[in-house]
């Protein structure tokens, strides 16, 4: 049986990274002879520790150059998407910007006991589904409480630098790697699948590559 290592460099603050690891586990399950290894990685959509948080819709606008109507509609389309996936982004348009460095340590500790996963999608949840600012060191240990996470050791790493070396490091290796945009796969570190693609292309693609490994 073919295991496959997939190495998911991501952000909390991206929605096509909660829409492409959803699309992920679709894909697999339509592929129960292939056993996978997932590891997530850091990337920060908005690096600036101390810039102002600011409503998400003219923010995407002038980012994008394009009109607010034309970013709500746009963020109605993913809301859509990750409707049919099961996803809550129902206030999505009503969150603001956030630097989501802290978050992404939360996660790395979260590994440390088998719980990544859990913590991203309790993240990606709490930012797009409920609009909560995942740069709270408040709002970040309750994530890990409901995850089954110790609140006081969330708090106690949250309020320290713990974990903060992996993740620049994580970030860092990915940006040389020439990583500019996420949600990108790494498979055995040696294939790249870019952006949240439909089930059915990925689930190709992941095939395709573990024939290739067999």
């Amino acid at each position: 049986m073919t295991t496959l290592k997939i190495d998911l460099v991501s952000d909390i603050a991206c929605p096509w990274c909660a829409i492409g690891y959803a699309r992920l586990q679709q894909a697999l399950s339509s592929l129960p002879e292939l056993q996978t290894e997932l590891e997530w990685h850091a990337f920060e959509l908005n690096p600036d520790k101390n810039a102002p948080q600011e409503p998400i819709l003219p923010a995407l606008s002038r980012k994008y150059g394009r009109s607010e109507d034309e970013m709500r509609a746009a963020q109605a389309n993913m809301m859509q998407i990750a409707a049919d996936l099961g996803l809550n982004f129902s206030k999505m348009q009503q969150r603001f910007t956030c630097n989501t460095f802290d978050a992404h340590r939360l996660v790395k500790w979260a590994a440390t006991h088998d719980k990544a996963t859990a913590m991203k999608l309790a993240l990606f949840a709490a930012y797009f589904g409920e609009a909560k600012d995942v740069s709270d060191a408040a709002i970040l240990a309750n994530c890990a409480e409901q995850v089954g996470l110790d609140k006081t050791e969330a708090q106690r790493i949250l309020a320290g630098d713990d974990f903060s070396s992996i993740v620049k490091e994580d970030i860092a290796k990915y940006q040389q790697a020439g990583i500019s945009s996420v949600p990108a796969f790494i498979i055995n570190n040696r294939y790249l699948i870019s952006g949240a693609q439909e089930p059915a292309q990925l689930a190709a693609s992941l095939q395709q590559i573990a024939n290739e490994m067999a």
